[in-house]
């Protein structure tokens, strides 16, 4: 039985992880759709709160005031690349061309935007809801209340990323940190909800050894993740290929994708393997009505599901729906492999058997 308080923080917690899944399938749209511009700025939309829904509504020079705005942030960015060592990047963010050109108004494309900041904004009160429940927990366990504290710093860190994403016009290698940084926000949100509930739930961990199953089921999460970086990199590469194909011949971006599309695709077999005998070695360790059994079949569901939207896109032109559960499939996945690395710790009541 958990006391009021701590029941608030795990409800509150699983909320948060099921609203920051369902953020990420809302980039997922956005970035399908192409409305990653749809709000050339930031955090307004058209310097609105609600924003327009047909030109006539649009700021007066609009395009000249946006572009000032973003040239000045760049500057500021280049700025801070060149202090950190990175000039050769900050050059290149100085003399992208592409940042003084602004994007045609598209009410759909920014709802869509707006939509996605809405769900960004839900999500970054949930985790304050979270920081301050966990107070509760100060005396119990400070990790709780110390990595609710430390993703609400990265959450803050992720908005203002995002407002560099913008200002950059979608560079690729910040979308590749946003997407790595949203799985370590995740991975967060999923521990302490976890610490939180091994608090009076024991029984979830193990009593027998497990550190050969825990160390693969490491490896098979961290394979994972190198899988959703690599996707990251191959869905810049569609981008840049529907631009310099002026969004013609889809049927053969595919085939001009190179070699990390090709690594891509082959390492999701590595993937399978290695899970699949991950599957093999919690069953033969657990029943199946344990929760060790339940999460790594739900791995391999997942799994199956991921390749299969792999085949779609492969051989479908990369429909765009298909993109999205791509990349929805890859955090769920990876939030399943999570938690069942963590449901392998042993209960310390049986360390010394």
């Amino acid at each position: 039985m958990y006391p009021a308080s701590e029941k608030r923080f795990l409800n509150i917690s699983l909320i948060t992880i099921i609203t920051l899944f369902v953020l990420i399938l809302a980039g997922g749209v956005v970035r399908s759709s192409g409305s990653g511009m749809g709000c050339p700025d930031w955090p307004k939309c058209f310097d609105k709160y609600i924003p327009p829904t047909n030109a006539s509504e649009l700021p007066a020079n609009y395009r000249e005031k946006y572009v000032e705005k973003r040239v000045a942030k760049n500057q500021r960015f280049a700025h801070m690349l060149d202090v950190l060592g990175y000039g050769k990047m900050a050059e290149r963010i100085r003399n992208d061309e592409s940042i003084l050109k602004a994007e045609e108004f598209n009410a759909l494309n920014t709802w869509i935007e707006y939509i996605n900041r809405l769900v960004g904004v839900v999500f970054g009160f949930l985790l304050i809801a979270c920081f301050i429940y966990s107070f509760t927990y100060f005396r119990l366990s400070k990790s709780i209340f110390f990595l609710s504290l430390l993703n609400l710093f990265l959450v803050g860190f992720q908005g203002w990323l995002g407002s560099i994403v913008v200002s950059t016009n979608l560079m690729p290698w910040l979308i590749t940190l946003h997407m790595l940084l949203a799985i370590a926000i995740l991975a967060i949100c999923i521990a302490t909800y976890f610490k939180a509930r091994i608090l009076r739930d024991r029984h979830l961990l193990t009593s027998t050894p497990t550190k050969y199953v825990k160390i693969w089921a490491m490896v098979a999460m961290l394979l994972t993740v190198v899988q959703i970086l690599l996707g990251t990199t191959v869905r810049e590469q569609v981008d840049a290929l529907a631009v310099a194909m002026n969004n013609l011949n889809r049927s053969e971006w595919v085939s001009n994708l190179g070699i990390t599309f090709d690594i891509h695709r082959d390492l999701a077999i590595l993937v399978l393997i290695v899970n699949i005998v991950l599957f093999v070695m919690v069953r033969a360790r657990y029943v199946m009505k344990g929760h060790q059994f339940k999460y790594v079949l739900a791995v391999l569901i997942l799994i199956g599901l991921q390749i299969l939207s792999g085949i779609i896109l492969s051989y479908l032109a990369l429909p765009p729906v298909a993109q999205t559960t791509h990349l929805v499939l890859a955090c769920i996945l990876f939030g399943a492999q999570y938690y069942l690395m963590l449901l392998l710790g042993r209960n310390k009541l049986y360390s010394r058997i």
